[in-house]
């Protein structure tokens, strides 16, 4: 995710498109989806009919949408047809590599353009001090472009409610998908060394060790040097009761966070695949996959590549699971949300919001999950739909994932200006931590002070 933030979750490299591209999974962080339900496209229109809202009042406009290439882009395409019925409004896309995308977009901000009207967003905080981006809380309050009880924001995840709120409490941006940090589980490795599922660090800890062996890993997590690689290590740190950033200044060197590091240091040194300083996300869920690692920890939205016999050799004895917690802690996973922004420089704001409320409504998203995508809708992640398509099991522990995530300390980071080079620093800690270079605390004061420094610019 992721977050992506990422950014809602951090941004990811060109090398990992081409390894989605060869696993049958597109875009950024999660895995492909399955085929959309079949519905006429007349049939898909009638059901937002009940809506207290014109549909019709600005047909003949034609807005704009771009973004990465990524499930939620996969899953909306589809259904555009059935807004254009629905609304009258034309919708041309423009979807791209996800790093493309995320480079040149606020090239094409900056510079004033009217279009994209609709865009993916990750960098939040850019987005809004430099005026790039729409405040809505206005458009909400519309009663000509807004029915609040059909749009039922009670039914969206705790966190999607939290996560595009501003500090000034105006909202710039709608949430599209959500992932949180997962704990995965090869059933028969744990099995035959007659173990139960971890539930705290320690105990993942010893599991690990128990059930690596020459062919098999006990875990496998992300290490890479990068912010790329951050959202594991970062629910470690928050579980710990730790956080990235506090009051302008970075934070992951306290007590907390560098016991955090320890851990996680322990467990890829002492239990983790050979090379593991080089782990992405790709080379995780390659691991799992190919039933090399006994257990992984990261994206919630792998579920769909693991539990598919075509993509997959572990599918049948793949498990999913709350994320680890220490002991007289609750759990505390990353979790991060895709968002939608409309263009300040639009000339189409109030069709390109009409279509953020039908692309996150209540019927379009039990829509999208039914193919397996993670959206926003406490309904929809219930839906028979979504459970068949993503997996029940899986279902569960992402949604109680996502429950048990703590918004602000993910928003504190990822909105931060500076977001990208405190990601850095802080993985460039983890992975000395992880290669034995330099001890947790030693390395996360060290990366505390370069990241301290380039806040301070």
């Amino acid at each position: 995710m992721t977050q992506g933030e990422k950014s809602l979750t951090p941004q990811m490299p060109a090398s990992r498109r081409s390894f989605v591209k060869g696993l049958g999974a597109a875009g950024a962080m999660l895995p492909a989806l399955g085929v959309l339900p079949r519905w006429s496209f007349a049939q898909g229109a009638a059901i937002h009919a009940d809506a207290a809202i014109d549909w019709k009042q600005f047909a003949g406009q034609t807005i704009a949408l771009s973004g990465a290439i990524h499930p939620w882009s996969n899953a909306i395409t589809p259904l555009l047809p059935e807004f254009t019925i629905l609304t009258g409004i034309n919708v041309t896309i423009d979807f791209q590599l996800e790093t493309t995308y995320l480079g040149a977009l606020p090239i094409r901000l900056a510079r004033g353009s009217s279009t994209p009207d609709v865009f993916m967003f990750t960098t939040y905080g850019q987005g809004i001090s430099n005026g790039w981006v729409e405040p809505l809380n206005g458009y909400y309050s519309m009663r000509s472009l807004t029915d609040p009880a059909w749009y039922d924001e009670s039914d969206l995840l705790k966190t999607a409610r939290a996560f595009p709120l501003w500090s000034d409490g105006e909202r710039y941006a709608v949430p599209i998908t959500s992932e949180a940090m997962t704990l995965f589980i090869n059933r028969d490795a744990l099995a035959a060394k007659d173990l139960p599922i971890p539930q705290t660090f320690e105990e993942l800890l010893v599991t690990a060790k128990a059930v690596k062996t020459n062919g098999m890993s006990g875990i496998a997590m992300r290490a890479q040097a990068s912010g790329n690689s951050s959202p594991p290590a970062m629910g470690f740190l928050f579980s710990y009761g730790g956080a990235m950033v506090e009051h302008n200044r970075v934070a992951f060197a306290s007590p907390e966070g560098i016991a955090a590091v320890e851990m996680y240091g322990q467990l890829l040194s002492q239990a983790g695949p050979a090379g593991v300083g080089s782990y992405e996300w790709y080379h995780v869920l390659d691991d799992f996959l190919q039933g090399r690692t006994a257990m992984a920890i990261d994206s919630s939205n792998f579920a769909t590549d693991i539990s598919n016999p075509a993509k997959s050799r572990v599918a049948k004895q793949a498990g999913f699971a709350i994320f680890p917690h220490l002991a007289g802690r609750e759990p505390v996973p990353f979790m991060s949300h895709w968002q939608a922004c409309i263009n300040s420089k639009s000339r189409n704001k109030r069709a390109a919001f009409l279509f953020l409320l039908w692309a996150t409504s209540k019927a379009t998203s039990l829509r999208t999950a039914a193919a397996g995508l993670a959206t926003t809708r406490v309904s929809a992640w219930s839906s028979e739909g979504f459970k068949k398509a993503f997996g029940p099991q899986a279902a569960e522990a992402a949604l109680t994932n996502l429950q048990n995530a703590d918004v602000d300390r993910a928003k504190a980071i990822l909105f931060h200006p500076q977001s990208r080079p405190i990601l850095d620093a802080f993985m460039i800690g983890v992975n000395e931590v992880v290669n034995g270079a330099r001890p947790a605390k030693e390395a996360m004061t060290g990366a505390a002070e370069r990241a301290n420094a380039a806040i301070r610019g």
